[in-house]
């Protein structure tokens, strides 16, 4: 049966990078729901190389279906972890057109995380788990060729925080609605 998340009709949403509609976006995370454990990592993946989804919805969804928490935290993180090095690399190579052209963003947009970026090097990428940024600065981090280990190691540091974090308040959160 599919999983309709609570969000009925196909009104037309807008997303910062890619116009979807609501219809659609049901459809597309009942399919990657089908896929379980894949299709969290597909998700998670997608959501860091800056396409508009949800790794939350689809963590919660699994975790309500009983599928294991632990694997689903790690899946989610190894699955976000590897699409924000996958963004980063793609600033490292940073060819403008394709980046402007794909994910629809200014290079303004990116070195409007200069300074930060100066100040804090590679740290800045703990906070690339941020909803909102977080995929901007992981690219932008690559565009100024911050130290690529550094970068994945505390971008593996802050994902790593957010799922275990958003995993275990879901699981609890379950818990405490259905007992």
């Amino acid at each position: 049966m599919p999983v309709t998340h609570g969000v009925a009709g196909s009104s037309p949403v807008q997303t910062a990078r890619f116009p979807l509609s609501r219809g659609f976006f049901i459809y597309l995370m009942d399919y990657f729901v089908e896929l379980g454990y894949l299709g969290l990592f597909i998700v998670s993946f997608l959501t860091a190389t800056l396409v508009p989804l949800s790794p939350e919805v689809m963590l919660g969804i699994l975790i309500a279906k009983g599928f294991n928490l632990e694997l689903c935290i790690v899946i989610a993180c190894m699955g976000n972890w590897l699409g924000g090095v996958t963004t980063y690399y793609i600033g490292r190579i940073g060819d403008w057109k394709k980046i402007e052209k794909f994910f629809r963003i200014k290079k303004e947009k990116v070195y409007s995380f200069k300074e930060k970026i100066d100040r804090w090097g590679s740290v800045a990428a703990f906070f690339t788990w941020l909803p909102l940024g977080g995929d901007i600065l992981a690219l932008a981090l690559g565009v100024f060729k911050v130290d690529a280990f550094k970068v994945s190691l505390w971008m593996l540091i802050g994902k790593s925080i957010r799922f275990f974090v958003v995993g275990v308040l879901i699981y609890y959160g379950i818990d405490l609605f259905t007992n």
